[in-house]
């Protein structure tokens, strides 16, 4: 899995996810030794002498957070009817719920019960807000520079020159810029054209027959293949038409949009897969 695709809520959940594997380990019982009496052969169990409580409360809530994970990675994957990342926040739920009532039966407490408890309650607290609190919806890692396609085939036959070319990555063109600023997406820049109102004054001394679309924008099929970004993570669909999404844009990754879709975008993943791109909203253009 690409680790720029992960958020900072996911980074929440594997953390807590680590800490809930380690206070599996620790004591469950608080007990003390009274003064006087022997209890160097008395050992407090841990969670591993406890089958129950290790499947129910610890690995539960590991297995819960990966699934978590995997389902975000991996959009439209389906347990019994249900997404992955749906099923991983009921194990952690679960988790959370049995080390609660676990806790307050306990006479006296361990390390390994309370630490357990806290790590199930940031499991479960992250795997449910982060879908929906921008914050923990942000990456977890920042976006990196696009690489330059020196050496690499354009797609569809397309020759581009290195530092030339519709897209070329590097240019950093946000989507909705404004003249004199990076050119936004849908509008076509020749190569050395430094500069939109030097480009205005001489297409002003050329014949009317020479100019360009009044609108300013490309002709309509003329396409030309360009890297973009996504703000947010956002679904890839099927040319097909179909409901469900096939894999998801994460923020932080690159990728090449190969052709116009009505108002969204053919877009191709790293690891070949091709789709429509519904929402183009502040996309990041390379």
């Amino acid at each position: 899995m690409n680790i720029r695709s992960l958020t900072r809520g996911d980074g929440v959940v594997i953390g807590a996810a680590v800490v809930l594997f380690i206070a599996s380990f620790l004591d469950l019982s608080g007990f003390d030794c009274p003064a006087g009496v022997n209890c160097s052969s008395f050992e407090s169990p841990n969670a591993w002498d406890s089958l129950s409580l290790l499947m129910s409360i610890f690995l539960a809530g590991v297995i819960g957070a990966a699934l978590v994970i995997v389902g975000r990675a991996m959009p439209g994957r389906k347990v019994v009817g249900l997404d992955l990342g749906q099923f991983g926040v009921a194990f952690t739920v679960f988790s959370l719920w049995t080390a609660f009532w676990t806790i307050i039966d306990a006479d006296d407490a361990g390390a390994g019960l309370i630490l357990g408890l806290l790590g199930a309650l940031i499991l479960a607290a992250a795997a449910i807000a982060t879908p929906m609190v921008p914050a923990l919806k942000a990456p977890l890692t920042g976006a990196p520079r696009p690489a330059s396609p020196q050496g690499v085939q354009a797609p569809f036959g397309a020759q581009q020159q290195p530092g030339q070319g519709y897209g070329y990555p590097g240019g950093q063109q946000p989507y909705g810029a404004q003249p004199g600023q990076p050119q936004p997406y849908g509008a076509q820049q020749q190569p050395g054209q430094a500069d939109p109102a030097q480009a205005q004054a001489v297409q002003s001394q050329q014949p009317p027959q020479a100019r360009g679309p009044q609108d300013g924008g490309a002709p309509a099929g003329d396409f030309n293949p360009f890297w973009f970004a996504v703000p947010v993570a956002r679904p890839l669909y099927g040319e097909d038409g179909s409901p469900n999404p096939i894999a998801e844009l994460a923020p932080g990754t690159w990728y090449l949009a190969v052709e116009q879709h009505g108002p969204g975008l053919v877009a191709q993943t790293q690891d070949g897969r091709r789709g429509v791109l519904q929402d183009t909203t502040g996309i990041q253009r390379g």
